[in-house]
């Protein structure tokens, strides 16, 4: 079993908040459904008894996939971009894709330019997408350095940083919303990546929940966030794969290791091979067909409860960008 060990909590306040996670604020997540699109809210959530026998035990099921963008990325950006300052437009980096296909979304509902700096390796599903927006995609090398000099170029031009900014968290949150209204589960378990979607959640989960307990899923070929959730310090980890790219963070920001460490309970890292079996797990089940990083916490709960304790579970099946070639 790869589990990233324990990692003690500051003390809880009594609406939630714990130190190092109180600049994500329970109004802000609860108004910030009046600034998402409605296509991204109120997605599927249930339990399949197929799904309940193969995995042991009662699952929650959220499905994040049925809307334009095929993930929830959506929430946070449109979060952030409905609070930005004037902006003639947006600027960001994206690893895996969905983020920089939900700053193109958001850029076009406000009427402003988005610049999107990809990897060379990034999946052409996902670029084009992106284009579909109305993006100007770029393919670069160290695509989160040249994001950040090409917007610090401009002074009218805004870099969104996913796992950074709060307001995209806080977006993320309202899942944890909406899997609080159906509750029924004493254990969530959240792809891991930059952090955005597992402290938006627990946030509110934390006040609204405060029995449940929070576990990301990181992947195997990519544990920096998993180790600075450890350790404290935010320190970069190649990735030894881009299987699943969603949640394949290279360098963890300070400000998501502290919100993870404060609001995380603990970390189990999943290999391709468990990823893999989740996807077809979820196809055959659900119907639906995640991409690796969207199977992710699904992958760590078919581990059973040696990996995730817990007698009911909840999930996220976060994008089902997946590229058919893989």
């Amino acid at each position: 079993m790869d589990r990233a060990h324990t990692c003690p909590h500051p003390a809880v306040t009594a609406d939630g908040a714990a130190e190092g996670a109180d600049d994500l604020d329970l109004d802000r997540i609860a108004a910030a459904r009046e600034y998402i699109d409605p296509v991204f809210l109120d997605t599927p959530q249930y339990r399949d008894p197929v799904l309940d026998a193969a995995l042991g035990r009662p699952a929650l099921v959220k499905v994040e996939t049925l809307n334009p963008l095929r993930s929830f990325k959506g929430r946070g950006a449109l979060h952030l971009a409905a609070h930005l300052p004037a902006a003639t437009g947006l600027v960001c980096a994206s690893g895996g894709g969905n983020f920089g296909q939900a700053v193109a979304y958001a850029a076009r509902g406000i009427g402003v330019t988005a610049d999107v700096f990809v990897p060379e390796h990034t999946s052409e599903v996902k670029t084009a997408r992106m284009v579909s927006f109305g993006a100007r995609v770029h393919r670069v090398g160290a695509h989160l350095e040249e994001a950040g000099a090409f917007a610090a170029a401009d002074a009218g031009r805004v870099m969104a940083v996913d796992g950074r900014d709060a307001a995209i968290a806080e977006g993320a949150g309202t899942i944890g919303v909406e899997l609080a209204w159906t509750g029924g589960f004493d254990t969530v378990v959240l792809p891991l990546g930059d952090g955005a979607l597992i402290t938006g959640v627990a946030r509110w989960l934390r006040a609204h929940a405060p029995g449940v307990r929070v576990v990301g899923a990181g992947a195997a070929a990519a544990p920096a966030m998993a180790r600075a959730w450890r350790t404290g310090r935010a320190e970069a980890v190649a990735p030894s794969s881009s299987f699943a790219a969603g949640i394949s963070i290279a360098a963890p920001h300070p400000e998501a290791v502290r919100r993870v460490r404060a609001l995380v309970d603990d970390v189990v890292l999943v290999d391709e091979e468990e990823m893999a079996a989740a996807m077809r797990l979820a196809a055959r089940t659900l119907g639906v067909l995640p991409e690796p990083a969207g199977a992710a916490g699904l992958a760590a709960i078919a581990r059973g409860r040696e990996a995730v304790p817990g007698e009911s579970v909840a999930t996220v099946i976060t994008g089902a960008n997946a590229d058919p070639a893989a």
